[in-house]
């Protein structure tokens, strides 16, 4: 049995309630479970109980057995003073105050039912643990639930970047900085992206920017792809370009070693990534004021509209000539760098300067962007749940991965739900608390 799972009892009031008596044989009534506690300290706080003829007002600690009040030591800890109920599924040695006086204890009964349901839920062997029931669920009451899961793949993102921000002394440029390298590595190679950027200072890309190839000498030398003896002319130039660089700036360059091409296939090679990039540095000036005040969808596109030079229509990588094919930043590719890049900055942005237009903006472009496709979106489609667009695409992401992946089923609102409903479906006659 886990901890949780009593947690999770107490929190909707699944447990018998007819009849509640102490260990100590005194009448019980819950006035009020108290509030779910996420952090250090007790796990409910601000209960209200009734004990014989008193009413309590405190704290609710809960336990499987009650042995486990020694075991975590919770009498040398203070925060646990003002603890008025012990909860526990399983009574094996009784618990005293300081004053030797006992800890009012509840032994807490429910249906078996429910570990029934549970445990089918940790055992099942299906894509997500509860089958079908999302596409089940009352649509309004799903699209609610994916809202707030959206929120808080946002908040988290937020709270990431904030670190960076924090790092860089509130440096908003650096931040969008290396949002955007990081955006570039289309997952396989963010990390590498992301170490890049770090590497090369934008005050460097900032006092080239009117020549591509010193920029393109930047990120190429810096990335580690200049170092092997050249090949042609173009990786000549590059490394000449870059001697200077990287003499004038005092840059160090990564190891070429971080950079992944196995199973990639070549327009997403971390060099072709690297040349439109480096053209879209090259030809945007003030980029992050164009994104922070851009009107509508399509001016983002056209400023994310790129093509790499002309030595990489014949070229995926240094010296290895394939057929004549442009290398322009696609539709797809784009979409990707909005949701991953502008949409996490713009939100922050909006949150850190108290500008809720700001996050409606980065709420409205995930809107306005079609549904991604991946083996998750593709998984939720085969189950009857489809994304209508980006801003539930990331929700379903987010519902796979951090609740589903991790059988966190009773955090999850259909999961809870469904454990809910067979005890309480008068409470929740959709299944979804």
């Amino acid at each position: 049995m886990k901890e949780e799972f009593l947690h999770f009892i107490w929190e909707y009031s699944l447990f018998d309630k007819s009849n509640l008596r102490t260990t100590d044989d005194e009448p019980l009534e819950i006035v009020s479970p108290g509030q779910r506690n996420t952090d250090a300290g007790p796990d409910f706080f601000n209960a209200k109980i009734k004990i014989g003829d008193m009413l309590w007002a405190g704290n609710v600690e809960i336990h499987c057995r009650s042995s486990d009040w020694r075991r975590h030591e919770h009498s040398l800890d203070k925060s646990y003073r003002n603890v008025i109920l012990h909860v526990v599924a399983e009574d094996d040695r009784p618990v005293r105050r300081p004053d030797e006086s006992l800890l009012p204890t509840l032994v807490m009964r429910y249906a078996p039912e429910l570990d029934q349901r549970y445990a089918a839920l940790l055992q099942s062997p299906e894509w997500v643990a509860c089958g079908n029931a999302a596409a089940q669920t009352d649509p309004f009451r799903l699209h609610h639930f994916l809202g707030w899961l959206l929120f808080e793949r946002l908040e988290r993102r937020t709270r990431q970047i904030g670190v960076v921000l924090h790092a860089t002394q509130n440096n908003w440029r650096t931040v969008f900085y290396r949002l955007l390298f990081r955006a570039f590595g289309f997952g396989v190679n963010a990390d590498p992206f992301e170490m890049l950027a770090k590497a090369t200072p934008l005050a460097a890309i900032g006092k080239h920017r009117c020549s591509l190839i010193q920029i393109e000498a930047l990120l190429f030398g810096q990335a580690g792809f200049l170092q092997d003896e050249a090949t042609d002319d173009y990786v000549r130039q590059l490394q000449k370009e870059y001697a200077f660089l990287q003499a004038k700036f005092s840059l160090t360059p990564l190891e070429k070693h971080v950079w992944k091409f196995l199973r990639l296939r070549p327009p997403n090679f971390p060099t072709v990534r690297m040349a439109q990039l480096a053209k879209l540095l090259q030809q945007s000036d003030a980029l992050i004021d164009k994104i922070l005040h851009f009107q509508h969808i399509d001016e983002l596109y056209a400023l994310f509209d790129v093509e790499t030079s002309s030595y990489w229509h014949t070229h995926f990588r240094f010296g290895k000539e394939s057929e004549n094919s442009p290398k322009r930043l696609g539709r797809a590719s784009i979409d990707r760098i909005l949701i991953n890049a502008l949409a996490p900055f713009l939100f922050m942005y909006g949150r850190r300067q108290g500008d809720e237009l700001m996050c409606d903006k980065a709420l409205s472009l995930l809107d306005s962007l079609p549904p991604e496709n991946n083996q998750i979106i593709a998984g939720w489609a085969k189950i009857g749940v489809v994304a209508e667009n980006t801003f539930y695409s990331q929700a379903l992401i987010e519902l796979k991965t951090n609740y589903c992946d991790k059988k966190q089923c009773l955090k999850c609102r259909i999961g809870a739900g469904l454990l809910t409903h067979a005890v309480r479906p008068e409470a929740f006659p959709s299944g979804l608390p």
